[in-house]
C-alpha cells in the first residue's frame, strides 16, 4: 500500500486546497473594484465641486472689490464730465484672473438710498463696443463699454453739501453694480446639472459723494 503524507488524501485534497486560495484572492480583488467603481463618481464630483467653487468664489470676490473701488471713484468724481469712463476703467483693472473681465455683462451706476437700494433708474453700460471720454487738456480714455440707458447722468449727480434740487436735497449716495457671467470651468455640470452656459451674479456697493462746499 502507498503511503501518503499528512494532510494529503487519495482524492487530491491538497490540489483542492491549493486552488481555493486564488479564488479567494479573486473575490477580494473583484470586491475592491466594485467598491472603487461605486465611490469614484462621488469622489470626482466632490473634487470638481471644490475646484469650481474656488473659481466662482474668486470671481465673486474680484467683482465685489471692483464694485467697491468703482463706487469710491464715483463718489470722488461727482458730476464731473468723464467720471463714467474713470469708473469703467477701474472696473476693467480690478476684475483680475482667474476671473475674466470679458465676462462682465453690465455695469449700472445709480443713485442709492442709505441702505444701498436704487433710487429711480440707473445709467447702464454693456461690455460691448467702445466709449471715449475727453478731459481737459486733451486727455482721452476709451473703455470697451456702450451706453444702453442714461437714467442717472453725470450732470445730475449731486456732490454739493447744501443740495442741488428737490430730487437731490443733499449729497447723493452713488452706487455701482456689476453683473458678471460665470462660465463653467470644470465638467461639474455633467454631474449636477444646471445651465449649460453657466450662471450670472451681481455685486454692488454704494458710497456717499465727496462734498463740494
Amino acid at each position: 500500500m502507498r503511503a501518503y503524507r499528512a494532510g494529503h488524501d487519495r482524492k487530491g485534497g491538497h490540489a483542492r486546497a491549493r486552488h481555493c486560495r486564488p479564488r479567494s484572492r479573486d473575490r477580494a480583488r473583484g470586491q475592491s473594484l466594485v467598491e472603487f467603481a461605486l465611490a469614484f463618481p462621488l469622489f470626482l464630483t466632490v473634487a470638481l465641486a471644490v475646484i469650481e467653487f474656488s473659481f466662482a468664489f474668486h470671481a465673486v470676490l474680484s467683482v465685489d472689490y471692483a464694485s467697491r473701488t468703482a463706487a469710491l471713484l464715483a463718489a470722488e468724481g461727482g458730476s464731473a464730465p468723464g467720471s463714467d469712463c474713470i469708473i469703467l476703467r477701474s472696473i476693467e483693472a480690478n476684475v483680475t484672473a482667474p476671473a475674466d473681465k470679458a465676462q462682465i455683462v453690465e455695469v449700472d451706476i445709480y443713485q442709492s438710498d442709505k441702505n444701498g437700494n436704487m433710487i429711480g433708474t440707473a445709467t447702464s453700460y454693456e461690455r460691448t463696443g467702445a466709449t471715449t471720454c475727453t478731459f481737459a487738456g486733451g486727455t482721452t480714455i476709451t473703455v470697451p463699454y456702450s451706453l444702453t440707458a442714461d437714467g442717472y447722468p453725470e450732470a445730475d449727480r449731486c456732490n454739493i453739501l447744501a443740495g442741488c434740487s428737490t430730487d437731490h436735497p443733499s449729497l447723493d449716495t452713488v452706487g455701482v453694480m456689476i453683473t458678471y457671467h460665470h462660465a463653467w470651468v470644470t465638467p461639474l455640470r455633467a454631474f449636477v446639472g444646471g445651465n449649460p452656459g453657466g450662471f450670472e451674479f451681481a455685486r454692488s456697493n454704494a458710497t456717499r459723494m465727496e462734498p463740494i462746499l
